[in-house]
């Protein structure tokens, strides 16, 4: 059998790093040494245990209902059906506002829409959350009313931070369809033809959390 193509579309989580202005970095630290564990073996063996505290926004992430609506299904109430194998459409968007126009003449019933703006090259400087590309409420209003199963982007937000309004995180999320943000290497996929997994831990009670998105190409 041949060997698929994975391509890795998540940014590494690293300590203290800042995903999202406001909320703090994540703190990465050993919980159980590896020092400190051989003491309980007579072999030889040690063991680290690693701990990690931080906000659920951190890194690469996935917006399931819950995030902005309270009777939405939480990440333990997505099924794998949403999140994994599913087929991928790559739109590249060279705009700030990203319109409806963008998605006009393609196919996204059941598909994972991944919007590439190549935004992430700016990661982790002060120039990712200013002036980030965004999809407007038209954009999610085609998206939705023409059957598009997830909606991912390689940008700071998928809605305009420059207002206090979420309509793009409004319409898809109230239409089920999960949220992939801070995305990266978009550009290395091709605009059809790949399948798309986006799989946070199952946990109940919360709307968001990190995920190692990536495409199987062919």
């Amino acid at each position: 059998m041949e060997k698929q193509e994975l391509v890795d579309l998540s940014h590494a989580i690293e300590h203290g790093m800042i995903t999202y202005e406001g909320l703090p970095g994540p703190h990465i630290c050993d919980f159980w040494t590896r020092e400190g564990s051989a003491a309980h073996y007579d072999d030889g063996s040690s063991f680290q245990i690693g701990r990690i505290d931080m906000v659920a926004n951190t890194g690469t992430y996935l917006d399931s209902p819950f995030h902005r609506f309270a009777d939405g299904a939480d990440l333990a109430g997505l099924g794998l059906e949403q999140l994994a194998a599913l087929p991928g459409l790559l739109v590249r968007a060279e705009a700030q506002a990203i319109d409806a126009a963008a998605f006009e003449g393609i196919d996204v019933a059941g598909k994972a829409v991944l919007v590439h703006t190549g935004w992430d090259r700016h990661w982790r400087t002060d120039a990712y959350a200013r002036g980030h590309p965004f999809l407007t409420e038209a954009a999610a209003r085609l998206l939705a009313a023409r059957g598009a199963v997830l909606v991912g982007i390689d940008s700071y937000n998928i809605d305009d931070t420059a207002t206090r309004a979420r309509p793009v995180h409004t319409i898809l999320l109230g239409a089920d369809i999960p949220i992939c943000e801070h995305m990266t290497n978009l550009a290395a996929l091709p605009e059809a033809d790949f399948a798309f997994t986006a799989v946070p831990p199952k946990i109940a009670g919360m709307g968001t959390f990190p995920v190692r998105a990536f495409a199987a190409l062919g």
